[in-house]
């Protein structure tokens, strides 16, 4: 009969130092901070359905440093060539882009097998987020000023992506597509930035048109045209941020039904 392992008693923790938490392995920042590539990822931060985002620090030489955010694809996509040239369409798109009110992308790569887009860290939160804190606290509608502020930020950041043109003085034709309180975000000092150009297009061949019956967005924010899969130009992006700008006044959806087939 085989001896039970013996199992040396841990010992006693000295005065003052508390039991170290258990690591959760499903949590996904155990393992931070990590390496990956030529930057230091520390924590999670969003996790989506197709990438998943990263607070990182980019580090060079006589102590430079710089927060980021990164994100990843995610493992099962990696080898998706429609995903992962989205993804790079939208650097593509982004690394045009250089205004105060649209989040800018610094790098594109792949490391460890997945691609990745680093961009602007934005100190802040989402419009999305900011409105259901407010509506916890019982406020249903942003204040009348700070509504515009807000608007107003993403138009001048609309305007200049609509405006755009290439090398040879040609216009872009650039479309966000997913105007949405999401894909806004608000610094804590008031600045606001419009982020993630993940299905833009650009009109001029550097992407091709969505299919018919292929919607891609965020159906309460869709334009009429959009929802039907038809043809975009900058005036889908307008009403898409009317249908914001109403919300953040009123504290209701304009559109809403009980599913998304509805609210189309």
């Amino acid at each position: 009969m085989s001896e039970a392992p013996v199992r040396a008693t841990p010992p006693p923790l000295p005065p003052g130092v508390e039991k170290p938490e258990e690591i959760d392995p499903t949590d996904p920042n155990a393992n931070m901070p990590m390496r990956f590539g030529k930057y230091t990822l520390i924590r999670q931060i969003a996790l989506g359905g197709m990438a998943e985002l990263f607070l990182a620090l980019q580090r060079s030489v006589a102590g430079f440093e710089k927060l980021i955010v990164v994100k990843r694809v995610l493992p099962h996509l990696a080898k998706d060539d429609s995903f992962i040239e989205m993804l790079l369409a939208e650097a593509r798109i982004a690394a045009t882009l250089n205004h105060p009110n649209i989040a800018h992308v610094y790098d594109v790569g792949k490391a460890d097998g997945r691609f990745y887009i680093a961009m602007e860290h934005v100190n802040g939160e989402d419009l999305r987020s900011l409105v259901r804190q407010m509506k916890k606290k019982g406020v249903t509608a942003f204040p009348l000023e700070h509504a515009l502020a807000i608007v107003l930020g993403c138009c001048a950041g609309l305007a200049y992506a609509h405006d755009k043109r290439d090398l040879d003085g040609e216009p872009m034709g650039i479309v966000h597509r997913d105007v949405s309180p999401q894909n806004i975000l608000v610094t804590f000092t008031g600045d606001v930035k419009l982020v993630d150009f993940g299905i833009a297009k650009a009109g001029r061949g550097q992407m091709e048109d969505t299919g018919s019956g292929q919607l891609k967005g965020k159906v309460p924010y869709m334009s009429p045209e959009q929802a039907q899969g038809l043809h975009l130009d900058n005036r889908s992006d307008i009403f898409s941020l009317g249908i914001m700008l109403f919300e953040l006044c009123t504290g209701r959806r304009l559109f809403r039904g009980k599913n998304e087939m509805e609210t189309l």
